[in-house]
């Protein structure tokens, strides 16, 4: 059993080996252009099957890692919700599909439960499920905004690449946290918030310079 768990674990890293220069490439290239198509589609499929992977392994003995599940589940979350985004790039598109509330809705109940888990726990006197109420409240705050986001799709149809910049932004920087944490084994708190941090200027960056053309 823990050779074949090891095996998946090797798997595990050659995806998010792939996902993580993918997605550096993508950032380079220019937005929009062949190259940056097909290493965001590399990117997506590296990240989504190594979260796949980790995720049930983090549970299992030997090998629980409640950072990592977390970080699997948003990345999912991340990755499938800024892909969505780009069907939100035809005009023609006034409303969101069910898959799209689907998606979010999911993801809107799964925070829900992560932070009662981890209110539960912190009640219990173990600082550790705080991180269970830092991931929901993050989830909460991207799921709601997906459905500001929806409801209002007439007045904002032409913000959808800052949402899926966004999106795909932060489903990278979950995965070189992961990669400096659990990979590098460095723990300190500025393995933590570094990526989060340069990760937020890129985002506000773009934001700012897509702001003439969308919709406020």
């Amino acid at each position: 059993m823990e050779e074949t768990i090891r095996i998946f674990i090797y798997i595990h890293a050659f995806f998010g080996g792939l996902g993580l220069i993918m997605g550096l490439g993508s950032i380079i290239v220019k937005k929009g252009s062949v190259p940056h198509k097909k290493m965001g589609k590399l990117f997506s499929i590296g990240m989504i099957t190594s979260s796949l992977i980790i995720i049930p392994i983090s549970w299992m003995p030997n090998h629980e890692n409640t950072f990592l599940f977390l970080i699997g589940l948003f990345t999912i979350y991340l990755v499938v919700s800024g892909n969505q985004i780009l069907t939100f790039k035809s005009k023609k598109i006034k409303q969101a599909k069910p898959l799209h509330w689907i998606t979010s809705g999911t993801m809107l109940l799964l925070s829900t439960i992560m932070v009662l888990y981890g209110a539960y726990g912190l009640l219990k006197g173990n600082t550790a499920y705080f991180l269970f109420i830092f991931f929901g409240g993050f989830g909460l705050s991207l799921t709601i905004r997906d459905f500001l986001f929806y409801k209002k799709l007439k007045v904002t149809n032409n913000k959808w690449l800052a949402n899926h910049i966004g999106k795909m932004i932060g489903a990278f920087i979950a995965s070189v946290t992961a990669f400096i944490v659990a990979g590098l084994g460095i723990g300190n708190l500025m393995a933590w918030i570094l990526p989060s941090i340069l990760g937020t200027i890129y985002i506000v960056y773009w934001r700012r310079k897509l702001k003439p053309k969308i919709a406020v």
